[in-house]
């Protein structure tokens, strides 16, 4: 379970796993905005950090219990992981609100806008040289969402604002990710993001007005209760599958599988919600996923080897 310990190559196992973990965050969003309309979205987000949280101390207490990874809890920047962590909660937060007010998929499509966000906030923000193929993948990417949104249509209205904000957040998180450099064990990372959601939403959640969380729980049903464990688990799980398929394959050759969630959440949402993309948004949503792929692909390409890519999606 070390960062550092080489892993075989096993790149068609890595995308089946990709492909799995994409499956896992289509499933869990569709089931956030199932769920939404009977719990509260903050007690919805809540469950999915502290069940990360508490699946990750079991899992690290084991490992160091067995041996196979010493001091697992010990993080070596505890203040670089507080901050990842709060703006991976942020882009959680804006998913899960997000999620009640649009259709899945091009809720999904515009969020994924992260990698072109990235080369833009590398540009302006850390001033690094920026290709024209880089620009115009940017410039593409931001017409593959305008496509998706159609500004004036009425549409979906204020709404975009969430997969916007969140996908400015993650690529904010990836930027100072890839500048710091640090080197965490990707297991002990995903703690304490699991770790420092449920520390700062606990709180929250109790201090919250009129909301009653004893009284929301007793007039769930047993399945949505279930449900609402299943989203902590979907989230974590995917997470862990993203891990071990970076492992197994060259990152390079799976982060442009990562918008293989595009047409799983259309899938699921045709499924659940009898939803499906007009032609404009299935044009834009095609638009994004070549431009994003791409640019995470450049993206992969330029990072130093150091660079934890343990979080390289968020959920």
């Amino acid at each position: 379970m070390s960062a550092t310990a080489p892993r075989t190559q096993r790149p068609l196992l890595g995308i089946a796993l990709i492909v799995l973990m994409a499956s896992c965050f289509a499933s869990m969003d569709s089931s956030i905005r199932y769920l939404g309309g009977f719990l509260p979205v903050l007690l919805i987000l809540w469950a999915r950090y502290s069940f990360q949280a508490l699946s990750m101390t079991l899992w690290l207490g084991w490992a160091a219990f067995s041996g196979r990874q010493r001091q697992p809890f010990r993080a070596a920047h505890p203040r670089f992981q507080a901050l990842r962590g709060l703006l991976l909660l942020f882009t959680s937060a804006m998913s899960f609100y997000g999620v009640q007010h649009m259709p899945v998929a091009e809720f999904t499509a515009i969020n994924m806008l992260t990698p072109v966000l990235v080369t833009l906030l590398a540009a302006t923000v850390l001033h690094e040289p920026v290709s024209r193929l880089r620009w115009a993948l940017v410039i593409g990417g931001f017409a593959g969402a305008l496509i998706v949104i159609r500004p004036g249509s009425g549409l979906f209205g204020w709404a975009v604002l969430f997969p916007l904000a969140g996908a400015l957040s993650y690529a904010s998180f990836q930027v100072l990710t890839a500048k710091l450099s640090a080197l965490e064990s990707p297991y002990t990372t995903h703690f304490y993001t699991g770790l420092t959601g449920t520390l700062v939403l606990t709180p929250l959640l109790a201090a919250w007005p009129g909301l009653d969380v004893a009284a929301s729980l007793a007039a769930a049903s047993s399945g949505q209760l279930v449900m609402l464990a299943l989203i902590g688990l979907l989230g974590t799980v995917g997470h862990l599958l993203l891990i071990l398929a970076l492992g197994l394959a060259p990152t390079g050759t799976l982060m442009p599988l990562v918008y293989v969630q595009i047409a799983v959440a259309a899938g699921i949402g045709y499924l659940a919600f009898d939803h499906v993309p007009d032609g404009y948004a299935w044009l834009g949503m095609g638009v994004l996923s070549a431009c994003g792929a791409a640019s995470a692909w450049l993206n992969v390409r330029r990072a130093p080897p150091s660079r934890v890519c343990s979080d390289t999606v968020a959920d």
